[in-house]
């Protein structure tokens, strides 16, 4: 995360983000030491006050490898770009990911399930979340947050979507396996 870089860069303190963001200035400060996990909520209005998009916000500090390429999976439709790296903090992963297969009929096959939550935010389009019997349309701009052990699947409408998510170690494993 590049939180703490980016609010000096504005020659910021912790109270004045905290402030633009809307959360206590102790939570920023353990946010930005890897002390607290971060919610989507304050991820987003971090951003916000920071003036950044999501992706500019993870954005890995270290430019060794400037260059994030994306995998592309052709069983899911799916191409996703890993933001964080080497173990996002605390073990949680970033990443963008672009959604291909088109909203329709899902086969129970096609739903998974396991342990863990999935965090996402749509980026551009609109997204199908499946979420057991339940079809929910998540549009621009908006976020989704479920328990993985309720059956799911992600799906674009009418054309390419794009997602950031934040998975724990488990949705990772099921969703980012290669």
């Amino acid at each position: 995360m590049r939180i703490r870089s980016l609010r000096k860069a504005r020659g910021w303190s912790l109270d004045n983000l905290a402030e633009r963001a809307g959360i206590s200035p102790s939570q920023l400060s353990r946010i930005e030491t890897g002390h607290r996990r971060l919610s989507l909520d304050q991820l987003t209005a971090i951003s916000r006050a920071l003036g950044k998009s999501l992706d500019e916000l993870v954005e890995s500090p270290d430019d060794s490898d400037v260059v994030i390429r994306p995998q592309r999976d052709e069983r899911s439709g799916l191409t996703t770009w890993l933001l964080s790296k080497d173990d996002g903090p605390h073990g949680l992963t970033v990443g963008k990911v672009r959604i291909t297969d088109q909203a329709g009929e899902i086969a129970p096959d096609d739903l998974g399930v396991h342990p863990g939550r999935d965090w996402f935010t749509v980026l551009s389009g609109t997204v199908v979340l499946y979420l057991g019997e339940r079809v929910i349309r998540v549009e621009a701009g908006q976020a989704a947050s479920f328990s993985t052990m309720t059956p799911h699947a992600l799906r674009s409408d009418r054309g390419p979507a794009e997602i950031l998510t934040i998975l724990d170690r488990n949705g990772e494993c099921s969703h980012l396996s290669t």
